[in-house]
């Protein structure tokens, strides 16, 4: 949930997009293309997956020397997210704050549930279409980074390929939003035994201009992701930490950081139920 909807947008696309395009290069694994099918193919399934879950989200946003942690219960109602806050600076809410929370939360339900059918799919077409972007951003790294093993490590427990990624020459990004990979390098760590992504991490190491002369992002600006399984073969995020160091209009400021720890995942009673209906 980042405070700028730009630089949220921006990540939101990017990390998973690197991560999907691992590739490893060890001598018991399977050849390169094989292992990029394998890691697109689990990735695409927790993709469609991660929508049943609800989970806690503990939020860090630091931006011209103020600094505040907010705690989140992200939710799903009815085909889209809704964030009910639970804790400011790590203390819970007190009675009234948490009154007024479950209000707003009654509020949104009651709003959702009685929308003209135009408004509800307006607002699930929204949210879908952000995670649409997001999918298709992963496409366009495939073609954006190549990939180069950097050895084995283990991480957490997990036997993991490290692979260095770096701008693939003469790529051509296909939109202003994926020029910013003409800038980047990153590292990822992708687990052997299920080809998902154990940890991501990005950086600039040129700036790039993202809408001509309006915003430009600069070196110092990184990006770090980790994941862990959840279910079975799911895998969602723990942890994600952010450093830009970006201007607008060429003089206007934006360097901000955030820090994002996510726990407690949770199958949403409807996709519970869904589940256990299909295995009858």
């Amino acid at each position: 949930m980042l405070r700028d909807v730009a630089f949220r947008r921006f990540v939101g696309k990017l990390l998973p997009a690197i991560a999907m395009t691992a590739t490893g290069f060890a001598a018991e694994a399977p050849a390169a293309d094989e292992i990029v099918r394998r890691s697109v193919a689990v990735t695409q399934a927790d993709w469609q997956e991660a929508p049943a879950y609800s989970f806690i989200n503990r939020e860090v946003a630091s931006k011209h020397g103020s600094t505040t942690v907010k705690t989140f219960e992200v939710m799903m109602i009815d085909g889209s997210e809704y964030n009910k806050l639970i804790a400011i600076n790590d203390r819970p809410l007190s009675a009234g704050e948490d009154a007024e929370e479950a209000r707003k939360l009654d509020q949104e339900k009651y709003k959702r549930q009685h929308e003209s059918s135009r408004e509800r799919s307006r607002r699930i077409a929204k949210y879908r279409k952000e995670r649409d972007q997001d999918h298709a951003m992963m496409k366009e790294m495939v073609n954006a980074f190549e990939f180069k093993l950097a050895g084995e490590e283990q991480i957490d427990g997990r036997d993991t390929w490290a692979l260095n990624a770096t701008p693939k020459p003469g790529y051509t990004p296909a939109n202003h939003e994926t020029r910013v990979l003409t800038g980047m390098r990153g590292k990822l760590w992708v687990d052997q035994a299920t080809f998902q992504w154990v940890k991501v991490e990005a950086q600039v190491v040129k700036t790039v201009s993202l809408f001509g002369f309006l915003a430009r992002v600069g070196p110092g600006t990184r990006f770090e992701l980790e994941q862990r399984p959840v279910r079975d073969n799911l895998w969602l995020p723990v942890h994600f930490n952010m450093k830009v160091n970006a201007s607008a209009l060429g003089f206007i400021s934006e360097n901000s950081s955030e820090d994002d720890t996510y726990r407690d995942y949770r199958q949403e009673p409807a996709a519970a139920a869904s589940d256990a209906q299909s295995t009858r």
